[in-house]
């Protein structure tokens, strides 16, 4: 008959072998735990333990019948299931003391069980004193198993923390923080909360109620998940304090993220901006804010093609100007997880900057008239157009009268003043398509697509008007300016532009010779024979 173990304890750490399929299956083993009603054993690897068995123990005679109550990676909880098993509980009340070592079998497999796992484990009474704490929580905190075992109180494991140093806590503040946490497991309130360790460990402490009044903590280690989180935080903050406007889409093009510059942009509150909505809502709702909105404007089609944009970001989409006049650059990247990051440059100082590059190359900056290389370059262009589709082309020739007796008699500053002048005149009398411009000193041209000669001579004409009939003021004196002009049609015999612009010179010269204050208009010479009869 098997030899019953003694109540008043147990024994460890025995020798064994677990037996099955009825004999042809054994595995070593160590009892680490035994009672009367059943055992602690660890094996080399848990896996495909059945649930029925019989357990050898070294020097306890025949195999026990056992089944399996709960399991680890290389522990087993076990009940003993022959006559001195609970197992008879149906046909044989158990006595008092047969409950008692039930419980305690049931509390030492608990046990055993916290004490495999990596998560910091305290069990108080209603008393606040420790009634276990697992091996993962001795480890984390430096705590001798001497006073482990002792059921200390809970204030007593915090002073120990602050004793070695443990806490990331400033040394005048440490017992008002032991207090607090004192005071929040106490009440049983104490809502998950972080705890950060000298070393750099951060732990996630939380505090459960138990039925019998006590309470349950539990020390997990999110180390990891702290850095990770803080550095997720301070990327936030950087990109909120960025000048470009940034904003992180998902695979569905749902926002992600928004920073403060475009919460502004899209002028969003902070719950608005955390209800993560989709990037075409956000588009419509903005679209009105740029520049080409209007009555006609079609709100669907510019939501369509903003979204094609971000979808494609391999398609070239233009920059957006704003109602306000800014021009904003976005850019962007497709993301490994399909979702898209977005950037929002204002680039209104670059764009404006480099009109005003353009029109210091292209501009006479006296006179705000095309200087003579891009107007020749513009000239060039029409003339191409003319040799093409051979459309009416005229070009006008325009030259101050005695502009240097202007800037002898009342200075340069009033020889500057006649130039704008001219210029000005110019400038009101020309249509859109015309194209003037100041070729050197008093000299200007003027450039008229789709105009021939007989219309040429109407704008000639009234721009001799123009500038005669301006007053000019110098030392209290007035006086007049005038211009001479010479004008000419452009026609498929001349080699090019430049051929025009001569004959336009030629007939510059003649106004000059006949008097001045005057348009002449070019015509071909009369060839040789004709001339004779």
């Amino acid at each position: 008959m098997l030899r019953r173990l003694s109540q008043s304890g147990s024994r460890t750490l025995l020798p064994g072998k677990i037996i099955s399929n009825y004999g042809q299956s054994t595995i070593d083993c160590v009892v680490r735990r035994i009672s009367e009603d059943g055992a602690t054993v660890a094996v080399e690897n848990a896996l495909g333990i059945p649930e029925h068995f019989h357990l050898l123990i070294a020097e306890e005679g025949n195999p026990r019948p056992c089944k399996l109550v709960w399991q680890s990676d290389k522990q087993l909880g076990v009940s003993f299931e022959d006559e001195y098993s609970p197992a008879k509980a149906k046909a044989e009340p158990l006595a008092p003391e047969q409950r008692s070592s039930l419980m305690r079998g049931s509390l030492l497999s608990l046990r055993a069980a916290f004490d495999e796992i990596e998560i910091g484990i305290v069990l108080l009474d209603a008393d606040m004193r420790a009634q276990f704490i697992n091996r993962a929580f001795r480890k984390m905190w430096d705590l001798p198993d001497a006073m482990a075992s002792g059921n200390p109180s809970f204030v007593a494991l915090m002073y120990h923390g602050r004793d070695t140093n443990a806490y990331q806590v400033p040394a005048a503040e440490l017992d008002d923080y032991i207090a607090g946490r004192v005071r929040l497991v106490k009440a049983g309130a104490m809502a998950p909360v972080t705890l950060r360790r000298s070393n750099g460990e951060v732990l996630l402490v939380q505090c459960a109620v138990l039925p019998n009044g006590g309470r349950m903590l539990t020390y997990t280690a999110v180390t990891e998940m702290a850095r990770r989180s803080e550095e997720l935080e301070g990327l936030r903050n950087a990109l909120d304090n960025v000048d470009e406007g940034i904003v992180l889409l998902d695979a569905d093009l749902n926002v992600q993220f928004l920073n403060q510059k475009m919460r502004r942009f899209w002028d969003l509150t902070p719950a608005e901006a955390a209800s993560k909505p989709a990037y075409a809502e956000l588009v419509a709702r903005a679209a009105r804010a740029y520049h080409h909105a209007s009555a006609s404007f079609d709100l669907k089609e510019f939501v369509a093609r903003r979204v094609a944009a971000v979808r494609d970001p391999e398609t070239a989409s233009s920059d957006l100007r704003t109602a306000d006049g800014r021009h904003i650059r976005v850019h962007c990247l497709k993301l490994e997880n399909d979702g898209r990051l977005l950037t929002y440059h204002d680039v209104s100082d670059l764009v404006r900057h480099a009109e005003q590059l353009e029109k210091l190359a292209t501009t006479d900056t006296m006179t705000g008239l095309y200087n003579r290389g891009h107007f020749l370059s513009l000239a060039k262009a029409e003339w191409s157009r003319f040799q093409r589709y051979c459309r009416p082309l005229s070009v006008l020739m325009i030259d101050i009268d005695h502009f240097k007796t202007v800037n002898d008699r009342y200075g340069h500053a009033v020889g500057d003043e006649a130039l704008i002048s001219v210029a000005n005149a110019c400038h009101k009398g020309k249509r859109e398509t015309d194209i003037v411009g100041r070729l050197g000193g008093e000299e200007f041209a003027m450039l008229l697509p789709e105009t021939d000669l007989a219309r040429a001579a109407i704008v000639a004409d009234r721009l001799v008007k123009t500038v005669a009939g301006h007053r000019l003021m110098a030392h209290n004196v007035h006086f007049t300016v005038t211009v001479s002009i010479g004008l000419a049609a452009a026609t498929l015999s001349m080699a090019g532009f430049e051929a025009l612009l001569h004959a336009a010179d030629q007939a510059l010269y003649q106004a000059k010779s006949i008097g001045r204050n005057c348009a002449v208009a070019w015509s071909p010479p009369v060839a040789p024979k004709l001339a004779a009869e």
